[in-house]
């Protein structure tokens, strides 16, 4: 979800503006693509990386999650959305990972669509926590073929992503879901993050509907 902070920068904003806004259009795109019947939607909320960002914003953006996830509920409810977290719980502050698991544990009884928080969350990191987390198992690493590793993935249980939107004009996976994106389609788009509306989602998901996936075969 890029552009926020040029975004704010555009109208003489604070970054943490643009990361309010970046939020509401969060909830724009979730609600968009629940009514759309879409079943999974993974939300690149804050990679390991952005630890690297100054002290204010991730405290600001920290706030955000701690203030926003529980006073959604009623949200979630409405439109039967089940969250989810990716990523190291335990690098989290811990009253945001407490915060995450407790309201992934209330929203379980919802069957709609699932909303994956990609929270503290690296591709790379994923992939090293799942073969950390087999041999703790007991499994044999040398002998480790791919789909035992992804069942050691942290959601192992659902589908590898079809379709990823990068927008802002970005042109780079950035460390997201390099397991599960093997065959995913890309759709990049110049629209910052803040201004997504439902019509940008649509847009996105008629380019993919549009293309031929061969899955590296012929069809």
């Amino acid at each position: 979800m890029d552009g926020n902070g040029r975004w704010a920068k555009a109208r003489g904003e604070l970054r943490t503006q643009g990361h309010l806004e970046g939020l509401k259009a969060a909830k724009r795109i979730v609600k968009a693509a629940a009514d759309m019947g879409i079943r999974y939607l993974t939300l690149y909320v804050f990679s390991t990386e952005n630890w690297k960002r100054t002290s204010d914003e991730v405290g600001f953006i920290m706030g955000l999650i701690k203030q926003y996830l529980r006073s959604e509920l009623e949200f979630y409810e409405e439109n039967h959305i089940r969250l989810r977290h990716a990523g190291d719980p335990g690098g989290l502050p811990q009253e945001i990972a407490a915060e995450i698991n407790d309201m992934c544990i209330e929203t379980k009884k919802y069957t709609g669509m699932q909303v994956i928080l990609a929270l503290n969350y690296g591709g790379r990191d994923e992939i090293m926590r799942a073969i950390n987390r087999a041999a703790e198992a007991g499994e044999n690493i040398v002998s480790l073929n791919e789909t035992t590793l992804s069942s050691y993935m942290d959601n192992p249980d659902i589908p590898d992503p079809d379709l990823i939107i990068r927008s802002a004009g970005e042109y780079r996976t950035s460390n997201f879901l390099l397991w599960e994106s093997a065959y995913a389609e890309y759709y990049f788009s110049p629209v910052l993050w803040p201004d997504w509306t439902e019509k940008e989602l649509q847009n996105a998901v008629e380019s993919y509907q549009n293309r031929e996936r061969k899955y590296g075969g012929i069809t």
